[in-house]
């Protein structure tokens, strides 16, 4: 049985890694979140100490440290604002615990490379949640993909053979959203990597590395692009504004619309996203998680996105955005 300490504990996520601790036999020893709206924890550790100051954690765990092997803090699970990410996973790998990550694990692609070296200081593991690497019908699809033979492209010299892929993310925000600090880019770095870093993540680690990167459309609520990988071709849009979705969403009274379509066909894997917590932490108790080299290539790409000039509907933009042509 393994010590878990929960930082987050009243956000949306936080229950699906109360439910992973206790599912996979483990411990919730303290949380903390500056709002106290926490009851959930009842439901799965009512014993757990609870905290709203980090400070206070922070004095709480260096006290279980030196209470030996059985008492100490063995994991720190960070499910708190993206922009405090880095220095969660910091304080985790300096309390001698390894750390379990929401995504994105850190906003800017050369922090990866500082806790690279905390990381050797302190003989800990830092581990991403990329739960869509785990889902079976993408692992399918990468098992499909994998077992092509590609002949080698660039820009200059495309792929024919590479697949046409129409990635779209449209889930409804209120009003609030753009006056908490996920609608602050500096906090959340935007909607492309709020709500957009576990696909690219999943379409780069099954067709391969970026060629091209371009951005359409960047505004507060939606973003939209072109992406170039290895083995192909993707146009992409993510949205918050419930006005984009599509008019079989909002017949069936739908506020979030998810789809992906490899050469014209569905993807599906909108069922079993609830579990994968789950199957997460039993692959990093096992030494199997995803870690800092993981999760590079799609802090990169949501990074560059960012920081691009949108050019406009012009080339290969998603067929969505002729709306706003």
């Amino acid at each position: 049985m393994k010590n878990f300490v929960l930082l987050g504990a009243a956000g949306y996520i936080a229950p699906r890694h109360m439910r992973a601790i206790k599912e996979t036999g483990n411990v919730l020893v303290a949380a903390m979140d500056p709002h106290d709206a926490v009851g959930i924890i009842d439901s799965y550790f009512p014993d757990s100490a609870f905290f709203t100051e980090f400070e206070r954690l922070d004095r709480h765990v260096e006290k279980l440290k030196r209470m030996g092997d059985e008492k100490r803090v063995h994991y720190v699970s960070i499910a708190s604002p993206n922009y405090l990410h880095d220095a969660h996973i910091r304080f985790a790998l300096r309390v001698g615990a390894h750390a379990i990550c929401e995504k994105p694990l850190v906003l800017e692609p050369w922090n990866v490379d500082a806790l690279k070296e905390i990381e050797k200081e302190y003989g800990r593991k830092v581990n991403a949640i990329l739960q869509l690497r785990l889902h079976p019908s993408i692992i399918a699809l990468k098992q499909k993909v994998d077992a092509i033979n590609y002949p080698p492209s660039t820009i200059n010299h495309p792929n024919p053979t590479k697949s046409n892929i129409d990635l779209t993310y449209i889930t409804s925000r209120g009003r609030w959203y753009l006056y908490s600090w996920k609608g602050n880019k500096e906090k959340s770095g935007g909607v492309a990597t709020n709500i957009g870093i576990h696909f690219f993540d999943m379409l780069q680690w099954i067709f391969g590395k970026v060629q091209q990167n371009i951005v359409h459309l960047s505004e507060s609520t939606r973003v939209a692009g072109y992406l170039e990988l290895e083995k192909a071709r993707i146009r992409w849009l993510l949205s918050l504004d419930r006005n984009d979705l599509p008019e079989i969403a909002r017949a069936n009274g739908k506020t979030t619309y998810r789809s992906i379509t490899v050469n014209n066909e569905e993807v599906e894997f909108s069922e079993g996203f609830t579990d994968l917590h789950t199957v997460s932490y039993q692959e990093i108790l096992k030494d199997n998680g995803f870690g800092l080299d993981d999760v590079r290539p799609s802090i990169e790409i949501a990074h560059d996105i960012r920081h691009a000039n949108p050019i406009g509907p012009k080339g290969e933009y998603h067929p969505f955005l002729k709306s706003h042509a």
